[in-house]
This record gives C-alpha cells, structure tokens and sequence, in this order.
C-alpha cells in the first residue's frame, strides 16, 4: 500500500469510510438499476425524472463542496462562484452546440441557431476548438480556473478579506451576467445555450444517456470529496485553517499567506466550472441567469445548512436545501424565497455549526448540556 492510499484510508474514521462506501455504491449502482432494469410499475423502480434531478443535486454538491474548501477552511466567502460555475457551463455547452450542425432549425452546419438568427457570417474565435471534447474538457477547467487565479492574485495581492472581499466578488459575477446578457457577446444573449442533440455520440434524449450523465456526476463528486479532504488534511489544510483563524500571525510566522489562499481560491473555481459542465448535459441549457447573484448568495446557504468547514456537510446542505426548493416551487412557490431566508437566519442563530453540528451535538451529549445550562439561566 502506497503512501497515498495509507492517507486517504487514515483521513476517515472507519464508521465515515462505512457512510461514504455505502452512499457512493447506492448512488453509483444502485440508482442506475432501479431505473433502467426494474419496471416502470413497480414500486421499486426510479423515474429519469428523478434520476435527473438526482445529478443536478450532485452537481451542486460539487459545487458546494467548492465553496466549503475557500470558506470553511480558509475563511474566503465568496460570493460569486456563480461566476466559475456558468463558465464551466458554457464552455460544455458551447462545445454542445458545435454537435448539432444541420439538425438545428436553419441547418446550418457550421453555426449555431442563435448566431444564424443574428446574421452571423462565421464562429467567433474563441468558439474555435469547441467541435473536439477534450478541448472543451481542458477550457470547463481552464477558463475557471485562470479567472479564479487572476481575480485571487489580484484580491489576495492586495490584503483584501472579509466582506470586501464578498462584495467585489459579487460585483464580479453580476458583470459577467451583464455580459452575457448582450447578444453581440457571441453566447446566445439572453436565451443562453439550448436544444442541445448529443454528447461524445450519444443522444441526450435517451435514457441511457441521462443515467450516463447521472453516473458521471456521482462518480466525479467522489473524486472531489477525495481530493478536498486530501488538501484538507495536509500540512497545506493546517496551514489554511490557521489562516482563516489568524491570518496575521500567519503572515508574520513568514509563511505566504498569499500563495496559500491562491492556490486553494483556483483550485476551488477550477471545481465549480467542472460542476457546471455536469450540470448543463443534464438540464439541458446554459443562459446569463446562472450569474444571478442571488444563486452565488443561495450556494453559501447550501454549506451554512449543511456545516461549513465539513465537507460533508456541503454536501448534505446542497442536497438539503435544494431538495426543499424542488417541494415549495411546486407546492408554493411564492413562499419559497420567505423560506430560503428564515432558513438562513435561523441556522445562522440556532445552528452556526449547520446539521452536522448538530449531529456531533447530539453524539457527544453537548447539545443537551448546552439545553440544561440555558434551562438553569431561565431558572436563576
């Protein structure tokens, strides 16, 4: 056994290694088999319906796990990683739409619907490479990852933290969502990327291929969890942690404060563009209101549910929360936003640790002591 496995099997607990095992197998395997090899009118089988908003939820865990990695660890909340995550979006589809050709509404084999429409003559440059995947697989991690790097040398350079950084973070992603708005951007405008036909060959229409795409996602949220817990648990992960405690003493230890939190800031857009990738086969479009701001706020929610500085919890808040928002959109929508943000206050007040806090709360007994204590309080 290899030093690198002797450190993943030493990052969890064996009852964590027992959870994260038998998640990975039911989602992997099980899932796929109870849609494409149970019948339709047993009780056992899973529609695609589900099994596709089962991969948008994984995506977004990716992405939540993202945001955990800069936030729970190293105290950068960022509020515009929508800004990664709709970059690694369109360069999927972009390369999408460059697999449609003459089956498009004008049959154009070279332009795409939109840039027909708009009486485009030929492909921007920066469309140029999109027709190969593997291109489009290096740009959903390239162009993330090189804005993630910019905008961090830039921020970080600067000693910029706390909420100034959250704010120009924010007014980052809601300029490129004013960007994309415009037509002559070459992205679609306003509708954004759609009627996408295929992916590597296979039809996004067959159900195999939504099971496909479902497979993909749950197998690289895998790999992003085992790569965040290895930068966590390494001499890399301490020296984050005492960053976000205590960035100062850091910096006068003579430790680069700067590399640290760039090199994790770029490593975290990297893996919210891979997110969007995921995410776009599945739902099938790609448009500016991904920038929303409101969406970047909203995946912060996601990792304060869940529990930030967990990884885990990550994971649970963006399947938590978003599972909720798929109940009150169809059964009251209106009310959906009021919930989102008593949501966000109560576990701001109650649970500041999220739902695994609480779960370790209850496993070691000092959520009832804390009960007691406030008990004696209202006593006295």
């Amino acid at each position: 056994m290899g030093p690198i496995s002797s450190r993943l099997i030493a990052m969890e607990s064996k009852r964590s290694w027992a959870a994260i095992l038998t998640l990975a197998v039911i989602a992997i395997f099980v899932v796929p088999i109870l849609n494409l090899a149970v019948p339709e009118g047993s009780l056992f089988h899973i529609p695609t319906f589900w099994v596709t908003t089962l991969g948008k939820y994984l995506a977004f865990a990716i992405l939540a796990l993202s945001l955990d990695l800069i936030w729970g660890y190293a105290g950068i909340l960022s509020l515009g990683h929508g800004a990664f995550f709709g970059l690694g979006g369109y360069a999927m589809g972009m390369y999408m739409m460059r697999q449609v050709g003459e089956r498009g509404v004008y049959g154009n084999p070279d332009l795409p619907d939109f840039m027909v429409f708009l009486n485009w003559d030929s492909v921007p440059w920066y469309w140029l490479g999109f027709d190969q995947f593997w291109f489009a697989a290096v740009m959903v991690l390239a162009v993330p990852g090189a804005l993630g790097f910019v905008f961090g040398w830039l921020a970080f350079r600067s000693r910029i933290t706390g909420v100034y950084f959250s704010i120009i973070s924010q007014a980052m992603v809601y300029a490129f969502m004013l960007a994309f708005f415009r037509n002559e951007m070459g992205f679609g405008g306003n509708n954004g990327l759609t009627d996408f036909k295929d992916i590597l060959g296979f039809e996004l229409s067959r159900e195999t291929t939504k099971v496909g795409l479902y497979v993909a996602t749950a197998v690289s949220l895998l790999i992003v969890y085992f790569i965040c817990r290895a930068v966590v648990s390494s001499k890399l992960g301490r020296l984050l942690i005492a960053v976000r405690d205590a960035e100062n003493r850091v910096r006068f230890l003579g430790y680069s404060v700067t590399n640290a939190k760039l090199f994790v800031f770029t490593l975290s857009a990297m893996l919210a563009g891979l997110a969007g990738a995921l995410y776009v086969p599945q739902v099938g479009i790609i448009n500016p209101g991904e920038f929303a701001p409101a969406k970047s706020i909203e995946m912060a929610i996601w990792v304060a549910v869940g529990g930030r500085g967990t990884l885990f919890g990550a994971i649970i808040g963006a399947f938590a929360v978003n599972g909720t928002r798929t109940y009150f959109t169809a059964a009251a929508p209106e009310v959906w936003l009021f919930f989102l943000g008593t949501l966000f206050i109560l576990v701001t007040l109650v649970m500041p640790n999220g739902i695994v806090g609480v779960y370790k709360s209850l496993r070691s007994g000092e959520l009832f002591d804390a009960i007691r204590r406030r008990l004696r309080r209202v006593d006295a």
